[in-house]
């Protein structure tokens, strides 16, 4: 999630644990200053703050879980205080063992199609012990701030057996 507000990430993070169930796992709120393309629409300073959830998504529901988020995002402006264009960006993804999946509405030629507008692409690898950027990755999250995050949410899909063989 990105917003200009804390209270908006808030909001937003509330959301859609009604929209995908209970939140897990939530990060520490950060700077969002890699680029300022969404400045203009958005407001300055923003932020960035990661959640995931207790059930796992299943890959084949990544569409319709961006068009939900899309949902999401566009209900802001309705509400108080909402006085940008766009409050919040709700990035919508999924993390497996090997890699992180992110949704997007752009193509672009390492983008796959999935459907109603929405494609996805493999934004990190997790290889030799540790999450790694593509040639594609966006700079934030090639640069290593997230890789705590990701390595918690993808440690949650360890057997206790696995978890337990790692300490």
């Amino acid at each position: 999630m990105i917003s200009s507000r804390g209270d908006w990430l808030d909001a937003a993070a509330e959301a859609m644990a009604k929209a995908f169930g209970a939140i897990d796992e939530v990060s520490e709120t950060m700077d969002f200053d890699f680029t300022h393309y969404y400045d203009e629409a958005m407001g300055s300073p923003l932020y960035r703050r990661f959640v995931s959830f207790a059930k796992p998504m299943p890959p084949d529901t990544l569409a319709e879980a961006k068009l939900r988020t899309n949902d999401i995002e566009a209900a802001f402006p309705r509400r108080p205080g909402g006085a940008v264009a766009r409050p919040v960006n709700l990035d919508i993804g999924y993390v497996e063992r090997s890699k992180l999946v992110l949704a997007s509405m752009k193509n672009f030629s390492h983008r796959v199609y999935l459907g109603r507008g929405v494609y996805a692409e493999v934004t990190m690898q997790y290889h030799a012990g540790r999450w790694q950027p593509l040639p594609w990755t966006f700079p934030d999250y090639a640069s290593g701030r997230y890789d705590a995050f990701l390595l918690a949410v993808r440690d949650r899909l360890d057997t206790p057996a696995e978890r337990e063989a790692r300490s």
